[in-house]
């Protein structure tokens, strides 16, 4: 029984995904012969050298006459963009886009395909980067290079961190329409080439692990291609798809094009009974998790209650090209816990399809060792929804006594138990960045969002965290139901006022989840209508309320917002540093003062 698992393109390339080491170390633990594939990182590398550029460049600079003439086929002085057809619209995109690197940007188009391996060289190099002058020009290298890289696709865009193409709507047809298109789907041609590769093995099954909503084209273009050339058995799993399970059973063409079943929520139990479905030692009914067309018809298997960390296979790193991620020091994910222990902020839905549980102390210690032992790795970013003040206390005091040396990041909550002394000990034993569920500045919606800490203790605790050595990033959003601009702006003044004990933060605007508890009560936050949203695929709906910020003040707001706080901060190194992995190991290496005091000359 052969597997090949697969995490697609597009995700940041910095490190290995959880969810992939977890699964792939939970099929391992069975017995399962599984090969490793991390396209994503794979793609990147393919990319970003100077043999790739040349042939984007050449191919988008033969394209602008022929782009031009058909233009002006139906080109008129006083037509609008939005008059013509949508794929009109495209190809005067990419014609402007074409002009724009042939006429004011040449030089980038010359200099930037003989740089580009270098660029990448310093993001890996344990010494250049952390060289903040190199590193951020390596950055910014690269980010031209992925603009040149999907020039010939444009108006798709590809970044570090992001994928998109323009008209792109999470609607079915939509996403046949971006898998089909070769002139905006820019993976054809790097898939013609590693397809061969991924079946040489003559796998029975292939798992591709799908997110986010950036990999759907890319992870269904390439799940598509290898249907058309297997008979084996391809599954779909990872978090997006399990959040639209609604529309996924009245989608029976989506199993026709790219899958022969899906696995929802968590996967560790579900693949390893998927994988002796496709062995033949048990039936398909029996597969929790599972959503399968049969008869006509899609089926959905009962679900089964997650696996407790405890249960799970240590993790592995092996078959992992962990030489192709764009980080000198690998920042392993990794959990103490899984779930929410508090479970009630009504806006959230990130621990939909979880139930709460800890991972025993003295097993995490042994994997940490093990990990350090076998691959180097020593910088990790716990993923819990939170790391509880107990816990963090009993971990740090268990890491000082074993004389480990290791660094770490995890989210918290601004919790009263988060003491003086607990925070001191955790930065003695390597707790480098904490991440706080801030959210806002009002009381009023501090209150509604139901966070269940102290509103006026939080500042206090940032103030001790940030003497203890650790860097605090604060997560803030806009746009909570009835939320005001008075409110909106006291979310400002919190973080431009605070940027001592604020040293970076996260902004973002509010979306009501399919899943959270804000959908329940509905009337207490005065939303008057919820509506089904004309995307079928969106794990999120549209909503109207009777009180609060129209959605253009939201995003007013938070424009206002990176405005005001990039003026508060006066260019701090880190926002050139932009991912917070990347800040994490400035402040691992560094500390976290020193790097607040960093600023970058413009």
């Amino acid at each position: 029984m052969k597997i090949t698992f697969i995490h697609p393109p597009q995700w940041i390339p910095l490190n290995p995904y959880f969810s992939s080491v977890s699964l792939v170390s939970q099929l391992k633990g069975y017995g399962y012969d599984v090969k490793v594939r991390d396209i994503n990182a794979e793609f990147y590398n393919h990319i970003l050298t100077k043999e790739y550029l040349v042939n984007a460049i050449n191919k988008a600079f033969n394209m602008q006459e022929p782009l031009l003439e058909e233009i002006l086929k139906e080109f008129m002085p006083d037509k609008k963009q939005d008059d013509y057809s949508r794929d009109m619209q495209r190809k005067i995109l990419k014609y402007s886009k074409i002009k724009e690197f042939k006429g004011p940007r040449f030089s980038e188009a010359q200099r930037i395909p003989e740089i580009i391996q270098e660029a990448v060289a310093i993001m890996k190099c344990k010494e250049r980067f952390f060289q903040p002058e190199l590193l951020i020009e390596a950055m910014n290298d690269i980010d031209v290079g992925l603009e040149l890289a999907a020039l010939p696709y444009f108006p798709t865009r590809l970044e570090l961190h992001d994928y998109y193409t323009q008209f792109f709507r999470l609607t079915m047809d939509s996403i046949k329409e971006c898998c089909f298109d070769k002139s905006t789907n820019m993976f054809y041609e790097f898939y013609d080439g590693i397809v061969p590769s991924l079946l040489e093995d003559s796998p029975d099954m292939i798992a591709i692990s799908i997110n986010s909503s950036t990999q759907i084209v890319p992870g269904l273009t390439l799940a598509m291609l290898l249907k058309e050339k297997t008979s084996a058995h391809i599954n779909i799993g990872g978090n997006f798809f399990g959040r639209v399970v609604d529309a996924l059973v009245k989608t029976p063409e989506f199993f026709e094009l790219f899958a022969d079943s899906v696995v929802i929520e968590e996967g560790e139990k579900p693949m390893v009974e998927l994988a002796r479905f496709v062995e033949g030692k048990l039936d398909k009914t029996e597969v929790p998790n599972l959503i399968y067309p049969e008869d006509g018809a899609i089926k959905a298997n009962l679900k089964c209650h997650p696996l407790l960390l405890n249960e799970m296979q240590p993790q592995t790193l092996d078959g992992f090209p962990l030489d192709l991620y764009f980080t000198p020091h690998i920042v392993l994910s990794a959990m103490t816990s899984r779930g929410c222990y508090w479970k009630k902020c009504t806006f959230c839905d990130h621990d939909f399809g979880q139930y709460y549980c800890i991972k025993d102390l003295d097993r995490l210690i042994d994997e940490m060792k093990f990990m350090k032992e076998k691959y180097g790795i020593f910088h990790y970013e716990f993923i819990d929804e939170s790391v509880s003040p107990s816990y963090l206390r009993q971990m740090s005091q268990r890491i000082i006594d074993e004389g480990m040396e290791v660094y770490w990041f995890n989210n918290a909550r601004t919790e009263d138990e988060f003491t003086p002394d607990i925070l001191k000990l955790a930065g003695k034993a390597g707790l480098r960045m904490a991440l706080w569920g801030i959210e806002t500045g009002s009381e009023r919606i501090f209150n509604l969002i139901n966070k269940g800490v102290d509103f006026n203790n939080r500042l206090k605790i940032l103030k001790n965290s940030i003497e203890s050595g650790i860097w605090n990033f604060a997560f803030i959003f806009f746009g909570f139901p009835t939320e005001t601009r008075e409110e909106g702006m006291a979310t400002i003044d919190l973080v431009c006022n605070n940027t001592d004990i604020i040293c970076s933060y996260g902004r973002s605007v509010f979306t009501l989840g399919k899943h959270t508890r804000l959908r329940d009560d509905p009337e207490k936050f005065c939303i008057t209508k919820i509506f089904e949203n004309d995307e079928e695929f969106s794990p999120s709906y549209n909503f109207a309320t009777s009180e609060g910020m129209s959605p253009e003040e939201i995003r007013w707001m938070a424009d206002l917002c990176s405005q005001k706080c990039n003026e508060a901060y006066n260019n701090p190194l880190w926002m050139f540093l932009r991912y917070r992995e990347i800040i994490f190991l400035y402040a691992a290496k560094y500390g976290a003062k020193e790097l607040q005091a960093c600023k970058v000359a413009r």
